[in-house]
């Protein structure tokens, strides 16, 4: 009997584990997918995923760290390989990166005092403080919320398309975070602030930064979650020699190796398929070689091909993934944001610019949220939409941060053929004496030492106010029409006088914009204008003759549209500058002063013709009504220049303020021609008339009087461009060189 009973027990015992076989083959392996971070070098990853869905394999979780985090949680979301190598193809990374908001994004006033400092500091207590790091990460997060939108509702990683976790670091603790719930574009952020370049992201009440400080490559969780493969995917850097390290970030990245290189001696083995991709000529910023990063991904997946098809095998039938594409329009019903202290909610909205209940393009609210931001009044708006439960369409739902930086020392350098060497310091300080006021003093030394004084409360779409204060001087031979009248006996015999003249003008204004994009400005000036010249000397002066030393008080109104997408190099975008004069009264020294006004307009268009080919075409004009005697105030042509004051504007193929009259017209063509990034060769006409009543005579319509052209090369530099024209005109067949360096001011 027991003899019995031990042969049926053994002949159990033997079919057990054929029986636990089988059953083994009946059910599909778990796959998951570990992604490495390593900055632009993490695109190797979508050539990876590229093969993975060219097989139809299945991936059942994800995980990732940094860059790892930001693709691998798009592709949980539902995006194939080929979607994520085109939509990578397309972005702009320096922009995206550096937080480089579109121009007509930023507020009037903002342009206006930005695109003039070459540094920008934070200045506090009287001492220059670092920012915390080069980007606040806005753009980044903009872009994966958007793309992330088909899985907006899902709080719980778990439940996405294909479940994923990330892995970010608690920068107070040092502790490894594991991201598997919460809102999944603000998780990847903070997976991906990698330290120095993004600033931290605050969730809750932790302040993370990259997970590749603590973990770079979380296989061991991945496991944890059931995995019976795991394809993990590499693209960390081996240790550089001292002949590599050049530069801050190789450094850093450096010092960050020595940890993570260690590490992955245990990690790789946890892998059952390890892809290490060819990156050793790539660093964490090589976004603009994108294509050959992601064909080495793709070739490093393919030498693994063998054991890919092994698990394609195991898996029976191939995964079809159900294509998604981003949001393209939206409606948004209602706006509830909350953090705001100092800002009112007006002003938010005022910038959000949204219309509620009406549909946009995704593009629009990329836009209104762009134009909150450019204002630097906020570190980070971190929103989701919640779809609406009464109607279509969602409730914008956020949390702002306003900036506790509020004073800022900005510098910069120039050179021009008129204001001549210059350097710059300014001051600006936010909240000076409300939540939404900001000033900024502009002290320029050099050959023509210079001020420029703003002060302005921004009310959004209501009335705000501003106050302008400005120096200008400067010493040039000009037409002597600028500063003679015609009748002037003076004039005998001068082609030229050289003249000194200085400009002091006051402002005070309010503003209001409408239409979205339209400023109005109305106002007050007071000006106070001199100019003297020793060109002249009279029987009775000893060095110098003053022709003009006149204050002049009156009222202005300015109507200005800008959407230029740069404002030196435009590729795209319309201009349009109105401006009306009406002086009322002036001091003794002009005795036979009677009252007049002077309106002009500028117009541009610019289009591009090709993706380094644009056209720039601009009109100008301007005359001027009533008293004929202030000469001073009226129109100037000549010389190249963007901030020259009053009535002068630039012309090609004439020295400065060699032309003049009290109306003119003027049209001017440039076509640049971006050999290189960053690099101009440009060519330019201009056309004009001028002279004492062109539109009563209708001279303003005919052939004319005066024309030139321009060729020049430009450099985009941190200064600012650095160029040099040479421009010509048939008229006088005189030429003449232009250098600058420098942002203007």
């Amino acid at each position: 009997m027991k003899t019995k009973n031990f042969i049926v027990v053994l002949f159990i015992m033997t079919l057990f584990p054929l029986k636990a076989q089988n059953g083994a083959t009946s059910t599909k392996p778990k796959v998951g997918l570990v992604l490495s971070g390593g900055g632009a070098k993490g695109f190797a990853h979508i050539g990876a995923l590229k093969v993975i869905d060219s097989l139809g394999i299945k991936i059942d979780y994800i995980a990732g760290t940094s860059m790892g985090a930001i693709i691998g949680s798009l592709y949980a979301t539902g995006y194939s390989g080929k979607q994520l190598e085109a939509m990578f193809n397309a972005q702009d990374f320096d922009e995206l990166i550096n937080d480089n908001f579109p121009r007509a994004s930023k507020p009037f006033y903002e342009r206006e005092n930005a695109e003039k400092y070459a540094i920008s500091l934070p200045f506090d207590k009287f001492k220059i403080s670092l920012p915390s790091a080069l980007s606040r990460g806005q753009n980044v997060y903009n872009l994966l919320y958007q793309l992330m939108l088909p899985a907006n509702d899902i709080r719980d990683f778990k439940k996405l398309p294909i479940p994923f976790f990330c892995i970010a670091t608690d920068i107070e603790t040092g502790e490894s975070i594991v991201m598997d719930k919460g809102k999944l574009a603000e998780a990847v952020t903070a997976s991906g602030a990698l330290p120095s370049l993004f600033q931290p992201v605050t969730i809750g009440d932790r302040i993370l930064i990259d997970g590749g400080v603590t973990d770079n490559f979380p296989v061991e969780k991945l496991r944890a979650k059931g995995m019976d493969i795991i394809i993990g995917v590499d693209v960390q850097d081996a240790l550089k020699d001292r002949e590599s390290l050049k530069s801050g970030l190789d450094i850093l990245s450096q010092i960050n190796n020595f940890r993570t290189i260690n590490a992955m001696k245990n990690k790789a083995p946890l892998t059952d398929i390890y892809i290490k991709p060819d990156i050793t000529n790539f660093s964490v910023i090589s976004f603009n070689e994108g294509d050959d990063i992601i064909a080495n991904g793709e070739a490093a997946a393919r030498t693994n091909m063998a054991k890919l098809l092994n698990i394609k095998n195991q898996q029976k039938s191939a995964l079809k993934r159900r294509l998604i594409k981003p949001l393209d329009s939206i409606k948004v019903n209602s706006i509830s944001i909350k953090g705001n202290e100092r800002y009112t909610r007006s002003y938010l909205l005022g910038k959000l610019k949204f219309k509620k209940e009406e549909t946009i393009d995704y593009s629009e609210f990329r836009k209104g949220i762009n134009n909150l931001i450019a204002t630097n009044n906020f570190d980070t708006f971190r929103y989701y939409l919640e779809p609406s439960t009464k109607d279509t369409g969602y409730n914008l739902m956020g949390e702002i941060r306003e900036s506790e930086t509020t004073t800022f020392l900005r510098l910069g350098v120039h050179y021009d053929g008129l204001y001549k060497s210059a350097a710059l310091a300014n001051l600006t300080k936010k909240r000076l004496l409300f939540d939404n006021d900001i000033a900024s003093l502009d002290l320029i030394l050099g050959d023509n030492s210079r001020y420029n004084f703003d002060y302005f409360i921004d009310k959004g779409f209501y009335l705000s106010i501003g106050v302008k204060s400005r120096y200008t001087q400067f010493n040039k031979n000009v037409n002597p029409l600028l500063a003679l009248e015609e009748s002037s006996p003076l004039l005998a015999g001068l082609n030229k006088i050289d003249i000194e003249l200085s400009d002091f003008t006051n402002q005070v204004y309010l503003q209001t914009i409408f239409r979205k994009d339209f400023a109005l400005r109305a106002g007050v000036e007071y000006k106070r204008l001199k100019i003297t010249s020793e060109t002249i000397i009279e029987d009775n002066q000893d060095d110098e003759i003053t022709f003009e030393n006149t204050g002049y008080f009156g009222l202005f109104g300015n109507l200005i549209f800008d959407d230029y997408d740069n404002v030196h190099f435009p590729k795209k975008g319309f201009y349009f500058n109105g401006d009306f004069h009406l002086y009322l009264n002036a001091s003794n020294f002009n005795k036979s002063f009677e009252q007049f006004s002077i309106a002009k307009a500028d117009i541009g268009y610019a289009f591009s013709l090709n993706k380094k080919v644009a056209l720039k075409t601009e009109t100008s004009g301007g005359f001027k009504i009533g008293d004929n005697s202030t000469t001073a105030l009226g129109f100037g042509l000549g010389g190249y220049g963007n901030n020259l004051i009053n009535n002068f504007q630039s012309f090609y193929g004439y020295d400065y303020l060699a032309l003049s009259g009290d109306s003119f017209v003027k049209a001017t063509f440039t076509l640049d021609y971006e050999i290189f990034k960053k690099h101009h060769l440009l060519l330019a006409a201009n056309y004009a008339n001028i002279e004492d009543g062109i539109f009563e005579s209708g001279e303003w319509f005919s052939a004319p009087d005066y024309s030139g052209y321009a060729i020049g090369y430009s450099l985009e530099t941190f200064l600012g461009p650095l160029e040099g024209k040479y421009t010509y005109s048939p008229d006088t067949g005189n030429g003449y060189w232009f250098f600058n360096l420098g942002f203007w001011f």
